[in-house]
């Protein structure tokens, strides 16, 4: 835990305006390309991603994000404001769950390896234990106990800049970030010769 006298000279940001006057306006394109009801360009990304993050809340405020991934296409879409993430086996912590039995707010990212594109899901979820489509979402003889059911608020695909910036695709980025990535976590820490 970092004390306050290791944060002198840190200059924070302190209010919406500060970092609007930074950051500046988003373009008008950024604005518009938010839905509430999922397109078929959405649709299509649903059925390539095999991998996907869940964003969580508590009633408190602590946050968790945890990674979702099955077969592509096992995000299922009930209907265009609708998608369903069947519960496959994993820790068995259930974290995420907790979180929408106290605060229903969920945030999802989906990704299709080898392509920039990542789409943005918000909305709110319930878990159910049974629904006349919990046979659709069996995978590999499994029907699962769970399945977590999100009502869109919003949707739109998210800017592949990210994406780009990290290589996360190119071949060798495995490697490369865990040589560099290594070097700046002991060097940010105090710990680098």
């Amino acid at each position: 835990m970092t004390d306050a006298a290791d944060r002198a000279g840190h200059v924070p940001v302190d209010s919406p305006e500060t970092l609007r006057h930074l950051l500046g306006q988003p373009m008008p394109l950024v604005i518009d390309k938010v839905h509430q009801r999922l397109t078929e360009a959405d649709t299509d990304i649903l059925a390539r991603s095999p991998f996907c993050v869940l964003a969580t809340c508590d009633a408190d405020g602590n946050c968790d994000a945890s990674p979702r991934g099955g077969e592509p296409g096992f995000a299922h879409v009930l209907d265009a404001g609708t998608l369903v993430l069947p519960d496959l086996p994993g820790n068995r912590r259930a974290d995420s769950f907790h979180n929408v039995l106290e605060n229903p707010h969920v945030g999802l990212l989906f990704l299709v390896p080898g392509s920039p594109e990542v789409l943005r899901v918000n909305g709110r979820a319930q878990v159910l234990r049974d629904a006349p489509f919990f046979d659709a979402l069996t995978t590999r003889g499994r029907r699962p106990l769970l399945a977590l059911v999100v009502d869109i608020d919003e949707i739109y695909l998210h800017c592949p800049q990210s994406l780009n910036r990290s290589g996360l695709w190119s071949a060798g980025a495995a490697v490369r970030g865990a040589d560099s990535g290594a070097a700046r976590v002991r060097r940010s820490a105090g710990t680098a010769p």
